[in-house]
């Protein structure tokens, strides 16, 4: 029975009436240990009405989780396909096969995830992937955990704040009242008052203390311990040799188990046990203890030489059960037996299976768990455990000290063994991991030696991939030349050794290098690179080609590649959940949108980026730089904040990528300002890294500014220059403006035209800038026209809000912008006619120019964008 769980149940119960009508939920059921999670579960589905799925799945307390547990224990009621790609391990398949036997079912269904605070990294990927997309599917996932058992750095956590607020529900329990427990008491015939005082109103603690007590008060116990162990110890013999046996399993006990373990009179007295509440058995005849607390308290007065014993029993007969046993409990069960034979011959292939579902926090679990016994190994065993760990520890966002000296001890145990082959792909690994911690004097030393050993072998893909490692640290430093040559020549060894994420890689770099300086033909090999990681599903390749190639297009001023590659990159990192990508790509919309003179729109963009928390610098930076920039030009309050951070954040990098773009704005600021001599200090910073910048458009913006502080313009080959900056350089004031405006600049055209003497130049300028809100270049353009008496010829000054209707910034009409919002609220296009009394064929015609203009295939996709991007939604 349960008590004072109403109002819980009542909100569960909305819950699943709105995911009837195809608008899911995340519920989270919180609270500590005992305090009722599964009792509350088990009376939601006494409400869950006739013709709803429902299924329902856990985590475990093991060593190391099983991957997608959950999703395990209920892949029956998914399907065939669901089932087949949890043992194929291609995640995104399985994922959106997931996603599509949930959509496309004729019920709703109802999901239970217990114990997620003991979820794995794939688990945890799985609910970031559907609770993304929940608003729009008929499912309720009730989430189980205990919540004082997570810190902000748990990584449930952190999912659970990645979830849009809209799609997520708490629902915490409370400990039962004073009154409740005395209620209870009084049919025990004990006291209520010390039965709360011992247990605080726990429900589990005061179900065992009842169950315990058994009449008055003198016998209750004093702990919850106790509780169990007097409960225990009215039970026969035999039934209290299976408990404390079953205690060292933290998982669900399968009957064929229980049947290895004692035959049918286990079996029988497991019955017996279920039958007295000691045990519970879940709809597939697996058994549990009651609560978890019930299996750590009859575990603690478990010996530990006992424990062994029982560790290693529970192994023979999880060996006996064939190919069907669970490989995460062997580890568990082997490592608890102190058994390291059976550990290094079970946790690799146990690590593999994790790694194959996108575990990789758990697959490096199970390989740490056999380096706790390496020594019992072979030192080719040992090395390969060494290696494997740190890759997979690396994949899991680990890269610290101890990951780098696994690999320096796998490349030692090489080096020994005679393998040069490992030895340099272990150094190419190191390299690698190396520059992601920034540290990239040692990743391009390491990168040599790497070169060195795999070409004192026979040639080999290996050698190949450590030649385009040797191609991306040179692009990544500027050093284009250099780039190209190692990239091609790992092209040409991969004509003898094919390998798609191999081309895709050397591609990428040789194409980034060439389009850099400012070679077209760069362009093709980028696309061809894109082309062949999406044909391969290599993910990241994929979103490495779209970023690169969008931020050519925008630096370069090709606008039309440019809103082609943003929008087809920011649509695919949403779909395959690639964040860092995403809110990157964000960035570069955001700078755009600022060279098109639509300032607003870029700070808006830039800002649904930089607010956003837990981003790294790389990740935030590029927007931050535009905020900075485009808050100046509309001579925001917040601008020289943002302008000072976004400095200090670009020096930190020690990239010209992002140096120079910051000393650009505060450069432009101190000019239009009035201030020279800053403007000069930051130009000559800038002037002082010409060696090491070969950056076309960079070049030009140097020379032109130095041509605008009227100090000596640095050599330069004028022809390679782009063509608007060559001729403000020729004094071709006019001209240059135009050729601004021909590649959709209209602020770098106004920028132009405030240097003339003419008239009509300053006026036409100054009506642009106005425009665009532009108010800092405009009051400079204004201080020019009273230097040359002819301020009465000027456009007056607006006052107070443009009052011009704003374009949306994806250019969504106001109506289409109405459509947006309920699209998001989840309304069927006859629900958006009758909201705003419009034909069905009128609004069949909005929902697919929304559709267009955002760049998605479907309402789940304009969902996911606009969880990114919530600014899309403009102002009701």
């Amino acid at each position: 029975m349960l008590i004072e769980r109403e109002r819980e149940l009542d909100q569960l119960t909305a819950l699943i009436a709105l995911a009837g009508r195809g608008q899911g939920t995340v519920a989270l059921v919180c609270g500590e240990a005992g305090i009722g999670k599964t009792s509350l579960i088990r009376g939601l589905f006494g409400r869950v009405p006739r013709g709803w799925r429902a299924a329902t799945g856990g985590c475990d307390a093991l060593y190391t989780p099983r991957p997608l547990g959950p999703l395990r224990d209920m892949a029956g009621i998914l399907g065939p396909e669901v089932r087949a790609l949890l043992e194929k391990g291609d995640r995104q398949q399985l994922f959106a096969a997931v996603l599509d036997a949930i959509s496309r079912a004729n019920s709703p269904l109802l999901m239970i995830w217990e114990d997620v605070h003991w979820a794995d990294h794939a688990t945890l990927d799985l609910l970031r992937y559907l609770g993304r997309r929940i608003s729009f599917l008929p499912l309720l996932l009730v989430l189980t955990y205990r919540d004082d058992e997570i810190g902000e750095q748990h990584p449930l956590a952190r999912v659970l704040d990645e979830l849009p607020g809209p799609a997520r529900e708490l629902v915490p329990l409370r400990r039962l009242s004073p009154k409740a427990v005395s209620a209870l008491a009084r049919k025990a015939s004990l006291p209520g008052d010390w039965l709360y005082q011992k247990t605080a109103g726990n429900p589990f603690q005061v179900t065992e203390m009842l169950a315990a007590g058994q009449g008055s008060e003198e016998t209750l116990p004093a702990s919850i311990r106790e509780a169990v162990t007097v409960r225990q110890g009215r039970l026969a013999g035999g039934a209290r040799e299976l408990l404390e046996l079953i205690s060292v399993i933290p998982a669900a006990v399968p009957a064929g188990l229980v049947m290895e373990l004692g035959g049918e009179e286990a079996v029988a007295v497991a019955d017996d046990l279920t039958a007295s509440g000691i045990l519970q058995v879940s709809t597939a005849g697996d058994l549990r203890f009651r609560h978890e607390i019930a299996r750590v308290a009859t575990l603690e007065r478990v010996p530990a030489k006992v424990r062994r014993a029982h560790h290693a029993r529970i192994l023979e007969a999880l060996r006996a059960l064939g190919p069907d046993a669970p490989l995460d409990q062997m580890v568990h069960h082997a490592a608890g037996a102190l058994d390291g034979a059976a550990v290094l011959a079970i946790a690799p292939e146990a690590a593999d299976r994790a790694a194959a579902s996108g575990a990789h926090r758990e697959a490096a679990g199970h390989l740490g768990t056999a380096l706790r016994f390496v020594e019992e190994a072979e030192a080719e065993t040992a090395a390969l455990l060494h290696e494997r760990w740190a890759y997979e520890s690396a994949l899991a966002a680990r890269i610290d000290d101890e990951v780098l000296d696994a690999r320096r001890h796998a490349i030692t145990l090489w080096r020994v063994l005679g393998r040069q082959d490992k030895v340099g792909e272990n150094l190419r690994w190191l390299s690698r991991m190396h520059w992601y911690r920034g540290e990239a004097p040692e990743a391009a030393r390491l990168s040599d030696q790497a070169i060195s050993v795999l070409e004192s072998i026979p040639p080999s893909a290996e050698q190949a991939m450590a030649y385009s490692l040797r191609s991306q640290l040179h692009m990544l430093n500027d050093q284009m030349e250099a780039a190209v040559y190692w990239g091609e020549r790992a092209l040409a060894l991969e004509a003898d050794f094919p390998r798609a994420d191999l081309r895709a890689h050397a591609l990428n770099n040789i194409g980034t290098a060439l389009v850099f300086r400012g070679r077209s033909e760069g362009v093709a090999m980028l696309e061809e690179s894109l082309e062949i990681s999406l044909a391969g599903n290599l993910h990241e390749h994929a979103a490495r080609a779209y970023t690169n190639l969008a931020e050519y297009a925008v630096e370069f001023r090709q606008f039309d590649l440019a809103e082609k590659t943003i929008a087809n990159g920011i649509a695919f990192d949403i779909d395959h959940d690639l964040d860092a990508w995403t809110f990157y790509l964000s960035g570069r919309l955001a700078l755009l949108r600022m060279e098109q003179g639509r300032l607003k729109d870029a700070v808006t963009m830039a800002r649904a980026v930089t607010e956003r928390e837990k981003l790294t610098l790389v990740v935030r930076l590029p927007a931050l730089l535009v905020q900075a920039r485009a808050a100046m030009r509309l001579g925001a309050p917040e601008a020289p904040r943002l302008m000072e951070q976004a400095y200090a954040d670009a020096m930190a990098t020690d990239e010209l990528q992002h140096i120079v773009p910051a000393r650009l704005t505060l450069i432009e600021h101190a000019w239009l300002s009035g201030n020279r001599a800053l403007a000069g200090e930051h130009l000559d910073a800038l002037l002082a890294l010409a060696d090491g910048d070969r950056h076309p458009w960079n070049i030009g913006e140097r020379a032109v500014w130095a041509r605008r502080m009227g100090r000596e313009i640095p050599l330069l080959d004028m022809v390679a220059l782009p063509e608007p900056l060559r001729l403000e350089l020729a004094g071709e004031i006019e001209p240059a403006a135009q050729a601004w405006r021909a590649l959709g600049m209209p602020y770098a055209a106004a920028l132009v035209c405030v240097q003339s003497d003419d008239v009509d130049l300053l006026s036409q300028a100054v009506h642009e800038l106005q425009a665009m809100g532009a108010e800092a270049a405009a009051a400079y353009a204004r201080r020019r026209a009273s230097e040359l008496g002819v301020t009465r010829r000027l456009p007056r000054p607006r006052r107070g809000t443009y009052s011009a209707a704003r374009e949306h910034p994806l250019g969504l009409t106001r109506r289409e912008q109405d459509v947006l919002r309920l699209i998001v609220k989840g309304c069927s296009n006859r629900e958006i006619s009758e909201e705003l009394g419009r034909s069905p064929r009128t609004v069949e015609h909005h929902v697919s120019a929304v559709l267009s203009k955002l760049n998605a295939q479907n309402r789940m996709a304009v969902m996911l964008r606009v969880q990114n991007d919530p600014w899309l939604l403009g102002t009701p």
